[in-house]
């Protein structure tokens, strides 16, 4: 399929650079280009890079960021947003609203936690894709607890068990 066929297809604009046509960009570019898109109110979707939120968003992942659209992110949801130190992008899990700002967390990070003001935050993850299938874990009802445990340092003492025994019936179902 060309790639005017594929921009037909959309029903929406989007940006979006897979594997196969990737398009490297420096932190700050790529938030330009995100800040541009989400403000169109059109979701943009890019490659995550890092660990920092594993197992529920790995490293090469495909997460698509949605625009706020005026709502506050809430407890447990997964939040683009400028960091205040690098201007670079960083995809952290919202653990706590403090005096009008938001405490993130990476979900494998244990002992740091950034406050984020409300005008650094681009939008929120509403969709992660691992090898061409949607991965939900991390996204639904469950956020609120993971966010919870990971306030706590908890996480991972919590679902490493839990992880071990639902993983196999998980590749299992997927094959």
């Amino acid at each position: 399929m060309d790639a005017q066929t594929r921009i037909d297809k959309q029903t929406r604009p989007e940006f979006s650079v897979t594997k196969g046509s990737d398009l490297p960009l420096s932190g700050r570019s790529l938030v330009a280009i995100l800040r541009a898109v989400l403000e169109k109110g059109a979701p943009a979707r890019f490659q995550a890079k890092g660990f920092s939120m594993s197992p529920f968003i790995k490293n090469n992942d495909l997460v698509t960021i949605s625009p706020l659209k005026g709502k506050r992110p809430g407890l447990g949801e997964i939040i683009a947003f400028v960091h205040g130190e690098t201007d670079g992008l960083c995809v952290h899990r919202v653990v706590r609203r403090k005096d009008g700002l938001y405490v993130t967390k990476g979900d494998n990070i244990s002992d740091t936690a950034e406050v984020v003001p409300r005008e650094n935050i681009l939008g929120s993850v509403s969709r992660v894709e691992r090898e061409r299938k949607e991965v939900f874990l991390g996204l639904g009802p469950e956020r609120y607890l993971i966010a919870f445990l990971g306030r706590r340092h908890l996480l991972f003492p919590f679902f490493l068990p839990i992880w071990r025994v639902v993983r196999p019936i998980i590749r299992r179902t997927a094959d």
